[in-house]
């Protein structure tokens, strides 16, 4: 396991610490001893690997693998163990109470999901999406009261605007990186119920531009890298949509090195962006949802050094019953080549 988490700010635990009295710089157990000082050969000054996958939750037939967190997440565990700092998109309310929003499809499971998120090496997620506030404000308070207790590290959502769209800081071989996360997918109906304002909790919104370019310049100024993990695009659309290429390059002129997300529930092309990487979706990962459920999916892994990306690698997956696991050989090798020409209508390139 190549893993050196140093020593985590638990700002973007949703900033839902500070809620409770907590926020600031605080521990978190790292993944493996992180050296205190200068290390011979340059590792604690990177590269560093950063991975990301898709939309998991833990709702309906998935609900039963939660009964051994340890395992739960399956025969991907190994590769999402691998990178220095792994991200999903957790896309579930995490209460056991509260009423349905009034929507086609309500996801939430037990607290414990959290257990099975950081027994399979994931180190942050985000839920700013359309579905963490599925269970109304009750789910939306046992949600933050559970990221508390947990000490997960969250980002996205908090009891106000300030804590939504406050990063997570982590120190990972002398990298500072700051992870953001927003979503640009609200039902209409639901928008301002779902929204975090100044005095009241809820998601932070990709829709406010403003707001959100301005948080990524305020973590271009306190980090070395600045991540951006969207909740954005249209179900089953291949290709990104124009207010989704608008935000990227807003993001990056802003200072973001990588702009990722996910909603579509297939893949999505990605690539550079005046030298910053861009992914625009990477479809679903652990995860069923009716008449949503492309088998297609994959982790992106990053290679970077500060602001520098050094490489980017898609390792395709299939999914079964909505469990991932990653193709090898000649799967793999069709599947990757069906991912890079999702590339041709992004506008991303290929090489930085």
């Amino acid at each position: 396991m190549r893993r050196t988490v140093a020593a985590a700010a638990l700002v973007g635990l949703a900033g839902v610490a500070a809620a409770c009295g907590g926020g600031g710089d605080a521990k978190r157990p790292p993944k493996a001893s992180a050296p205190s000082g200068p290390v011979a050969g340059g590792v604690q000054d990177g590269p560093i690997t950063v991975g990301f996958a898709g939309d998991v939750h833990f709702n309906g037939p998935l609900a039963k693998r939660l009964a051994d967190p340890a395992t739960a997440l399956g025969p991907t565990i190994p590769e999402l163990k691998r990178p220095d700092l792994m991200m999903v998109n957790l896309e579930t309310a995490i209460t056991t109470r509260g009423k349905k929003a009034p929507k086609e499809f309500t996801f939430r499971a037990p607290a414990s999901a959290f257990d099975a998120l950081r027994s399979a090496g994931i180190d942050v997620v985000t839920m700013a999406n359309n579905h963490a506030m599925d269970y109304g404000t009750v789910g939306l308070r046992d949600s933050l009261a559970a990221i508390r207790k947990s000490r997960f590290p969250v980002v996205g959502i908090g009891a106000n605007a300030a804590q939504a769209y406050r990063p997570y800081y982590v120190t990972v071989k002398g990298n500072r990186i700051a992870v953001l996360g927003a979503t640009q997918v609200l039902d209409d109906n639901l928008v301002t119920a779902w929204t975090a304002t100044p005095k009241k909790g809820g998601l932070a919104s990709a829709k406010n531009v403003p707001r959100l370019v301005q948080e990524v310049r305020a973590a271009r100024k306190k980090a070395d890298t600045v991540i951006v993990y969207l909740h954005w695009g249209q179900e089953l659309n291949p290709c990104p949509l124009p207010r989704q290429k608008s935000l990227a390059r807003a993001l990056v002129r802003a200072g973001a090195d990588v702009v990722v997300g996910g909603h579509a529930h297939i893949p999505l092309g990605g690539g550079f962006m005046k030298g910053r990487y861009v992914d625009y979706g990477f479809g679903n990962f652990f995860f069923t949802a009716p008449d949503r459920n492309d088998p297609h999916s994959g982790i992106l892994e990053l290679t970077l050094r500060k602001r520098k990306i050094l490489n980017a690698e898609w390792k395709p997956a299939y999914i079964t019953k909505g469990v991932p696991r990653l193709l090898t050989g000649a799967a793999a090798t069709r599947d990757h080549t069906k991912w890079d020409k999702l590339r041709r209508c992004t506008g991303l390139i290929a090489t930085p």
